[in-house]
């Protein structure tokens, strides 16, 4: 909040604050600041101090004024709706159209967090539910004597470390993905991975199935190489085979390449797939020639006898990502993919070409974790701690009017709050809240009701009462 007892004004602090935001994406270009009548009454400041602020804001190029309109944060490209010169006001009563948050918004918010409260949007666990101390053993274990310059000194295999490509094997059999340690390739995080899969197999133009709603950043990343998404809706079961059908059946020129399917504990609604569901989505990529790759990110959350695709398939036609930044260690960016002998050569091929190698000391180290049983007793804990959280989470969304879209699952809830995420996203900014509206989950953006959030951070009552005072002022 702003203070009187600052050295600074308050017209510096809120220009200070709305800066920081528009930096950080917090704000993206094309969003439209509180009015300045809105934005005295949040601040408890009179409208000259916003008025200033927003001058202030102006002459560093951050935002526009547009006429009858308001102050917007200003983009580069076109501007939507009438140009400030337009002839005649816009409708007293009409609210100005507010722009999505958009993926890198939650993504720069994992790195610049509006405040230290606990964030509902995060993806991630809190830190204090990693913390070990056997991560810090592991690392002094491949560090001590000669190990350290002989891992730093050099370039690792290509491959990854094959201590922790042996590790990952024995691991993957265990949930029934049949991959020798040959047919496996570290990478920097399972971001990384999905990326050397989709420049591997694909080229601009091609057409890409994802599951939807899903991850906003596959979304982005698929748009930015310049692939064709052709979006499929997410059922409790499964994706919808209706839709896939009608997409394979479309003609050769727009067959689909590649589809991208999180089986197990979906993010964001926490679906899990059924051995149905997963039987006749390999029937169909036999039948139209198409790969899967089987993100699975939440693996050390969910049983091991969950439906895998590429458990059923045996790695014929589906590709297995996986990492280890969600419940291990976010900044050690371990990831790694498992293929066919056929294909795991174009797949480090890629790699090559990107990045060389990957980092052998933090793989040798999460080797050992894995070796030693450290990383499962760690995951066993984490998964105890999440199952409490979630169901004091659950009571409390309730209790603040919302209601559940999908059975609670994992790490995430599907949430439906009964009124437009984007604007209600913007408005919890302001209260030091990031949320994620469920418009990211979607391909083409949609205005909606829904969010998603964050069993492990939801958790807090205080979030939930100013979440209920900001829902009912829209």
């Amino acid at each position: 909040m702003l203070t009187r007892t600052s050295a600074q004004s308050l017209t510096g602090q809120l220009a200070d604050r709305f800066s920081e935001r528009i930096r950080n994406r917090l704000l993206p270009p094309g969003a439209r600041l509180p009015s300045v009548r809105e934005c005295a009454r949040q601040q408890g400041v009179s409208p000259h101090t916003v008025v200033a602020a927003y001058d202030q804001l102006l002459a560093q190029g951050l935002v526009e004024a547009r006429r009858q309109r308001g102050f917007y944060v200003r983009d580069s490209g076109p501007v939507a709706g009438p140009p400030p010169d337009s002839a005649g006001p816009a409708p007293a009563l009409a609210p100005a159209p507010l722009v999505a948050a958009d993926a890198s918004t939650l993504i720069r918010g994992m790195f610049h967090r509006p405040s230290d409260k606990p964030q509902p949007g995060m993806g991630v666990f809190p830190p204090d539910w990693l913390e070990s101390t056997f991560m810090p053993a592991a690392v002094r274990r491949v560090t001590s004597g000669k190990a350290l310059q002989e891992l730093s000194l050099q370039y690792g295999e290509p491959a990854g470390d094959g201590s922790l490509r042996r590790s990952l094997s024995t691991r993957l059999a265990a949930i029934s993905v049949p991959a020798a340690p040959e047919q496996i390739v570290t990478t920097i995080g399972a971001t990384h991975a999905l990326d050397i899969v989709s420049r591997t197999l694909l080229r601009p133009g091609d057409p890409v199935m994802v599951e939807e709603p899903g991850w906003a950043l596959e979304f982005a990343r698929l748009e930015a190489l310049g692939m064709r998404i052709l979006p499929v809706p997410r059922k409790a079961d499964g994706p919808d085979l209706e839709v896939m059908e009608r997409y394979c059946t479309a003609g050769d020129a727009h067959k689909p390449k590649l589809f991208v399917s999180v089986s197990v504990l979906h993010n964001p609604t926490g679906y899990s797939l059924t051995p149905g569901s997963a039987h006749r989505v390999l029937q169909l990529a036999n039948r139209h020639d198409f790969h899967i790759v089987e993100d699975d990110t939440y693996s050390h959350l969910a049983p091991e006898h969950a439906t895998r695709l590429c458990a059923m398939d045996g790695l014929q036609r589906t590709i297995y990502v996986g990492g280890f930044a969600k419940i291990l260690a976010p900044n050690w960016r371990i990831g790694f993919v498992a293929a066919s002998p056929a294909l795991i050569g174009r797949l480090l091929e890629t790699k090559l070409l990107a990045t060389l190698t990957s980092p052998a000391l933090f793989e040798r180290a999460l080797a050992w974790c894995i070796d030693q049983g450290q990383l499962r007793r760690h995951a066993e804990r984490v998964r105890v701690r999440l199952d409490g959280a979630r169901g004091r989470t659950v009571k409390l969304a309730l209790a603040a009017g919302c209601t559940l879209a999908s059975e609670p699952a994992g790490l995430f809830g599907w949430v439906d709050t009964g009124v437009d995420t984007d604007a209600l996203t913007q408005r919890m900014l302001d209260e030091g809240y990031l949320l994620a509206p469920g418009s990211l989950f979607h391909a083409r953006r949609p205005p909606t009701t829904l969010m998603r959030i964050n069993f492990a951070t939801a958790q807090d009552a205080a979030f939930w009462k100013v979440f209920a005072r900001v829902r009912d002022q829209i």
